[in-house]
């Protein structure tokens, strides 16, 4: 289902490759994604193993490239898919010349061509780079308004210092006493999986089931909690627990596991992506709300 076109300069499709044109891409994209360097090369590679049946392309030209991807979560209806600008990535050399309309409007045709009738720049869940475009991409908030697309949602991350203490060892006690222990997820991840499959939905066991690291608590055999971080490259999440089983402090012991986990890794600090509830986060760890993503969107004609 997947396939990597290398475009002509402006983005007219040509010859077909693979490993080239990843290489290409991440090189680009490491230049390109100033408050994304780290990463950036990694979301490329993630961005290309995306689950099962999920039509995406990444069109390259000199100095730019572009990711897509279609999606029928949104809309319910297989016939009826919406596409999804993943990542665009222009180098620096090369800004100002266009590359990032014509690689949008490349991306466009393609995605046209797979039956999509509205194009969007938000995250396609569960494998995606961002929310939305981060506000501080100014560029490529401008370049979406300049083609067409309006402004429709705006969501957030929060930002968790992993220099904090980061200790357990009460909250460990406290849940013991509720007969509630907590694990790493080793040879027995996809009970973890089946758990947040049955208790939240397919794209977090997805996310759940491919992430560097899963903790979960458990009471007589049975999966209560989990907590999952680098789904997404270097990001925490997600995470959630069954619903007779909040108000025991779980969610926070799994939260510091993980973070703890992200620390040990050799991070100083972990996105915790699309976030809801603000308040546990800030209580929790001294997570600061921070990166601030817009979502745009355009019907085709």
């Amino acid at each position: 289902m997947a396939h990597i076109v290398r475009a002509a300069p402006w983005a007219t499709p040509g010859s077909t490759g693979s490993a080239d044109g990843l290489a290409e891409a991440s090189e680009v994209a490491t230049a390109a994604l100033r408050l994304d360097i780290a990463e950036a090369a990694a979301l490329i590679g993630h961005l290309s193993r995306p689950p099962a049946g999920r039509k995406w392309t990444a069109l390259t030209t000199d100095g730019g490239v572009v990711m897509a991807s279609t999606s029928t979560k949104d809309t319910d209806d297989a016939e009826d898919p919406a596409g999804h600008i993943d990542l665009l990535a222009v180098h620096p050399s090369a800004q100002g010349q266009g590359r990032g309309r014509a690689l949008v409007r490349a991306a466009e045709e393609w995605l046209a061509g797979q039956g999509v009738r509205q194009v969007r720049f938000a995250g396609n869940t569960p494998c995606y780079a961002w929310p939305g475009i981060d506000v501080r991409y100014t560029a490529a908030a401008c370049l979406a308004e300049r083609l067409g697309y309006e402004r429709y949602s705006v969501v957030w991350n929060m930002t968790a210092d992993l220099s904090v203490d980061l200790s357990v060892e009460d909250d460990l006690e406290q849940l013991a006493r509720h007969g509630v222990t907590v694990h790493a997820a080793g040879d027995d991840r996809e009970r973890v999986t089946a758990f947040v499959r049955e208790h939240f939905n397919d794209s977090w066991a997805w996310e759940a089931a491919r992430a560097a690291g899963v903790h979960y608590g458990e009471r007589d055999g049975r999966v209560l909690g989990f907590a999952a971080w680098g789904a997404r490259p270097a990001w925490f999440g997600p995470t959630g627990t069954a619903p007779d089983a909040r108000g025991l402090g779980l969610g926070r012991v799994l939260l510091r596991r993980c973070l703890a986990d992200q620390r040990a890794a050799g991070q100083a600090d972990a996105q915790i992506g699309w976030v809801g509830p603000l308040r546990f986060y800030s209580r929790a760890v001294g997570a600061r709300a921070e990166r601030v993503f817009w979502l745009y969107r355009r019907d085709l004609a």
